[in-house]
């Protein structure tokens, strides 16, 4: 491989507690992580593979043309199924691979090809990943929305669920969003190099890991070093429920010509 070329890799599950089968829900006449594999394919990745356990989404997706890797059934996490990803293909330590999650069928392009470059620019970190600045406080104070905190070199300091950093004299008076740039909400779109994916499959869940419910938190408590750019685009929300799934058909027929359907 070429010296910043990476693999793209979409681990995608049919089981879902809260839409079932999301893999393979229909956007405008094709599986959704078809979508996604198509915006994968469009970035600077040498090579996209999708990762199942499924063999429907196999089929779907070899059907489409995607190179596709049959993985175990009982991964705790997307990053446990890259990890095997990387030792079925082989793939050198500093081979880096970019998760790109399967129920966002909007990613952009230019995001998983900036995440693999911030890793690429910090040999250091085994880790890289996106963020955005928060406007709104209910952002701010929504537990479903990780925020993170990062030193001047970029790397990340903390992730969490809770509003950190905490504005202890203007949050006291007023629970209010200021006008700054101190908040920022994590992006779930990683780029990991394949001999750290090797370590992290044998390590036990961390406390604080445990407490937040974030698997990344897990690699800061064993002192790896986690790269945060701030995105250079929005990133579009993914899909969680059947709202978002109505959401993003309207958008994706809308574009394929379809609305008036």
């Amino acid at each position: 491989m070429a010296e910043r070329d990476f693999i793209a890799v979409i681990p995608a599950r049919f089981a879902s507690s809260r839409l079932p089968g999301k893999p393979l829900a229909e956007i405008a006449g094709r599986p959704m992580v078809a979508h996604v594999w198509q915006r994968a394919c469009e970035s600077r990745a040498a090579r996209v593979v999708v990762a199942t356990d499924d063999a429907r989404i196999e089929a779907a997706m070899v059907a489409e043309g995607a190179e596709v890797v049959m993985t175990r059934a009982d991964h705790p996490s997307g990053t446990d199924r890259l990890a095997e990803v990387a030792e079925r293909l082989g793939l050198a330590a500093d081979a880096v691979l970019v998760n790109v999650q399967g129920d966002e069928p909007l990613i952009p392009a230019t995001l998983i090809d900036q995440v693999a470059d911030r890793l690429f620019d910090d040999p250091e970190a085994s880790i890289a990943t996106l963020a955005e600045p928060i406007s709104d406080v209910e952002s701010l104070f929504n537990p479903n929305v990780v925020k993170v905190v990062r030193a001047l070199s970029g790397r990340a300091l903390y992730f969490s669920r809770a509003p950190i950093p905490w504005d202890r004299d203007a949050f006291a008076a007023r629970p209010e969003l200021l006008e700054t740039d101190a908040w920022l909400r994590h992006i779930g779109l990683y780029a990991y190099r394949a001999g750290f994916l090797a370590e992290y499959r044998d390590w036990v869940p961390s406390p604080l890991e445990r407490l937040e419910h974030l698997e990344q938190l897990r690699a800061l408590h064993h002192g790896h070093a986690i790269q945060v750019a701030l995105a250079r685009e929005p990133h579009p929300a993914g899909v969680d429920t059947a709202e978002d799934l109505a959401r993003v058909r309207c958008l994706l027929d809308a574009a394929d010509g379809r609305g008036g359907e």
